[in-house]
């Protein structure tokens, strides 16, 4: 068996077209053309690539963008006056950080500072709550892409075991909340594992939707996986060889029944999602 790849590159392009509609017939009728302002501390060079990927698509789904790049020795201070003139900046109806910060600045001050009608990213506590309990104002861009691959090629979640690799705040704890969620793209069981979980092997062999996100290199391989199973590769790491997700793709395609490529699988999405996130912010701001 040779699992069947669950292009991301090819449906982000799909979503991202539905998009530009969308925005377009918003503008048209409101006069408003939703803007998302990214904020990026320092030059680290993989943060500056993920920006410019996101200016050059708003810009072609007709969202304004705008970048703000403090120095890398900007203080927490500093950089809440910038957050404090973006929330308060009509024109601007989505606010990104781009993380990691550099270590003097206070993430989880600077994260909890963004307007949360403004938090496209979904970091913000008061969205996370809402998302806990079922209604949402937004859904974090990583998970909610996954949703949307799951869904786009015909794979239930009801009923299903999935089990999700890793627990940080920005994919493994949503998308675990999400898949357990009642009704569309949800209703599975879940298990969520990490570094203290016993028999790892074990557990991810029984799981019919495997979603790994730890950022380790390769680290999933075949005899993990059970034959059959969705693979949901959401790692992203350099290695001397080029891009590697979390997991073996070569030996696990060998047993998976679909899988995601790295790159060109989770990563797409993930922007696509950030895009859908400005225009419901944008409606929700101009409403």
């Amino acid at each position: 068996m040779t699992a069947s790849i669950i292009d991301g590159k090819m449906l982000s392009a799909q979503i991202r077209a539905e998009i530009a509609l969308e925005t377009a017939d918003f503008t048209a009728k409101t006069g408003v053309t939703p803007c998302l302002a990214a904020v990026l501390v320092g030059d680290d060079p993989g943060s500056q690539v993920y920006v410019r990927n996101k200016q050059k698509a708003c810009e072609k789904a007709g969202i304004t963008s705008q970048l703000h790049t403090p120095s890398a020795e900007t203080s927490t201070e500093e950089l809440l006056a910038l957050i404090d003139r973006l929330n308060r900046d009509p024109a601007v109806h989505g606010v990104l950080v781009q993380l990691p910060l550099p270590e003097q600045i206070d993430e989880r001050q600077v994260l909890e500072a963004v307007d949360p009608m403004k938090d496209v990213d979904a970091f913000h506590p008061e969205n996370v709550g809402r998302l806990v309990q079922g209604r949402p104002r937004f859904l974090p861009c990583t998970p909610h892409g996954i949703l949307q691959m799951l869904a786009r090629n015909d794979i239930p979640t009801a009923g299903a075991n999935v089990v999700v690799v890793g627990r940080s705040d920005i994919v493994g704890k949503p998308m675990a909340v999400l898949l357990m969620q009642r009704g569309g793209g949800g209703d599975a069981t879940v298990t969520v594992c990490h570094s203290r979980t016993r028999d790892l092997a074990e557990v991810t062999r029984s799981a019919d939707i495997l979603i790994v996100a730890i950022g380790r290199p390769r680290f999933i391989t075949a005899e993990m996986v059970k034959p059959g199973a969705v693979v949901i590769d959401v790692g992203m790491n350099r290695t001397p060889d080029g891009l590697a997700g979390d997991v073996d793709f070569q030996g696990v395609q060998q047993v998976a029944g679909r899988i995601t490529p790295v790159p060109g699988g989770v990563g797409p999405m993930t922007v696509t999602m950030l895009l859908h996130n400005t225009l419901t912010a944008a409606r929700l701001q101009t409403s």
